[in-house]
């Protein structure tokens, strides 16, 4: 039986991606095809690359429309892409009332209001099927200059770079759904700061950054972590990595409720951190800095294994597992 979280790697692919494979229709104007890791497909109109990709939010109850929005369009960037539109699904379990609704509604307008994106339609629904509030999104956006960044593009010797922090959205979902917990054990500053962590979602600035400064492979690190992320640009790559551990920034702000919660931040959801492989991993780290955003060389892509460096300690990194967000315990 399934876990919560994401499919294991090796089922996917034996039951989603080789089928998938196998299709004897291949289109030419399909230019990147589904890959264990790779967020978006894109498809070439004629002169302009239309880049696609969805995805749900079923780890939150709480500010799901605008994490919706923040998500998707996330993956538009990863690609080095920009957003234009987003479709929203909204699944509402029996006894929603208007104001269930609005709630979502006033999130995925301001999402959209703060990345200069259209909602384009979507859907509706209260239905039994549910037991809490889902919504899944498609997003639209297109290349630039006809350019698409894959997750799969590392390459032997590169840096690997974040930014900003390790467990980002995980934190935010956390002090904002365990809010009552928290206030009771934590600091009334320390939790106020944890849910504002939600501001820095978006990875639409240093995108464009790393795009113009040559970065070869771009991912948002989504379920499974910072690890999660760096292990599937790896095997979305075909080659090993590195990671020092001690060189992955974390907010004390996550530390402390990971802390609480007996979890893992490096396997936290972390929407908002971006991991880039590029050549001049310094240079990059420096430009970042130079507009506002942090972030920090924390390993190198090798040729074969793929292991994570703690405390002198080399340890295997291992395929993302059910994310740490659904093992949290107070």
């Amino acid at each position: 039986m399934f876990k919560i979280g994401k499919i294991p790697p090796e089922i996917l692919e034996d039951i989603v991606m080789n089928p998938i494979k196998k299709n004897n229709v291949k289109r030419e104007d399909v230019v990147l095809r589904p890959k264990t890791g790779e967020d978006c497909s894109a498809i070439d109109l004629q002169g302009e690359l239309c880049v696609l990709s969805t995805d749900p939010i079923t780890g939150a109850a709480k500010d799901i429309g605008y994490l919706a929005v923040q998500i998707n369009c996330n993956d538009i960037f990863s690609a080095g892409g920009e957003p234009i539109g987003i479709l929203l699904t909204v699944l509402l379990p029996e006894g929603s009332n208007e104001r269930d609704l609005e709630e979502i509604m006033e999130g995925a307008l301001k999402g959209a209001q703060e990345l200069g994106i259209e909602i384009l339609g979507g859907h509706t629904e209260v239905t039994d099927a549910v037991c809490k509030p889902i919504v899944s999104a498609a997003v639209i956006g297109r290349s630039r200059e006809r350019k698409i960044i894959q997750t799969g593009g590392a390459k032997v010797g590169q840096d690997v770079v974040m930014t900003k922090w390790a467990g980002l959205e995980g934190t935010a979902i956390i002090a904002k759904e365990y809010e009552k917990v928290l206030r009771q054990r934590l600091p009334y500053d320390l939790v106020q700061s944890a849910q504002n962590m939600k501001e820095y979602l978006s990875v639409g600035k240093e995108s464009f950054i790393a795009a113009q400064h040559g970065a070869t492979a771009m991912h948002d690190a989504t379920e499974g972590g910072i690890l999660g992320a760096v292990w599937e640009v790896a095997e979305c790559s075909q080659t090993g990595v590195e990671i020092w551990q001690d060189k992955i920034p974390i907010k004390d702000e996550t530390k402390i409720i990971c802390k609480e919660g007996n979890i893992d931040p490096l396997r936290l959801i972390s929407s908002g951190t971006m991991i880039i492989t590029t050549e001049q991993g310094a240079e990059l780290v420096d430009k970042l800095a130079k507009n506002g955003i942090s972030g920090a060389i924390i390993g190198k892509i090798t040729d074969k294994e793929r292991i994570i460096i703690a405390n002198q300690s080399r340890e295997m990194l291992e395929e993302p597992k059910s994310d740490a967000l659904y093992q949290v315990k107070f």
